[in-house]
């Protein structure tokens, strides 16, 4: 190969590198093995079903030119309130609801997209129709101080979180418990959620073969849930 060759071809990996866009920079999730769930803490407590209609999941990936985001809807879920506490709960993720947002719906390139986030590459959704979010505890928030708010971008990171929320993720039959800030409001029997961070696609066997290294291991991940007495 020609020298002029070999320059060309660094210089465009030069350039494409260069141009990578980074995952966004948000709060990690602290990623680790299932835990046990108490269920005597949801004794007698007061059972908040979701409203699947006003909750979503939010989803964003990124890849050297550039990234794509989406949501998935909630099929059903409900959350456990004793004395003002949150002490319980369990969501169910519809896998087969995903959405790709940044693509108009009417062109190709969407169905491509939905269509391979959908295959065994990353969700397998004909197999593993649904996701589970299963709430071990919900406790005061305590600041992480290893990296700096300053640091994260504000889209994509919770301003003044309220609480860290740990739970066992199911996805693709693996599960693994993580623990992330959110902000939760309980008041006259309703409760308003939302959280924003990122986990790692690899810990629930997302991998896309040998061109896995084209997209990044981050996945960022949000939601807004909204939850009330049943009627």
């Amino acid at each position: 190969m020609k020298s002029l060759e070999i320059l060309g071809i660094f210089l465009s990996g030069a350039i494409l590198f260069a141009s990578c866009e980074s995952a966004p920079k948000s709060d990690e999730a602290k990623t680790g093995e299932a835990q046990k769930v108490d269920s005597t803490k949801a004794a007698e407590a007061q059972t908040l079903k979701v409203d699947v209609a006003n909750s979503v999941i939010t989803w964003v990936g990124t890849k050297p030119t550039g990234k794509h985001n989406g949501t998935f809807a909630l099929s059903e879920g409900s959350v456990s309130v004793k004395e003002g506490k949150i002490v319980g709960g369990k969501f169910v993720i519809d896998v087969k609801s995903l959405k790709v947002l940044d693509i108009p719906e009417t062109e190709k390139e969407n169905a491509k997209l939905t269509g391979h986030l959908k295959s065994p590459d990353f969700l397998d959704a004909e197999k593993f129709p649904t996701a589970t979010f299963e709430v071990v505890s919900v406790e005061p928030y305590k600041a992480d101080t290893t990296q700096k708010v300053s640091e994260k971008d504000k889209e994509y990171t919770l301003e003044n979180p309220t609480h860290s929320i740990t739970g066992n993720l199911t996805m693709k039959g693996v599960t693994k418990s993580i623990t992330f800030p959110a902000i939760v409001k309980l008041e006259g029997g309703k409760m308003e959620a939302e959280a924003k961070f990122n986990i790692n696609r690899k810990d629930w066997g997302m991998e896309w073969g040998i061109t896995d290294k084209l997209i990044s291991n981050t996945v960022h991940m949000g939601f807004k849930i909204s939850a009330g007495v049943a009627k």
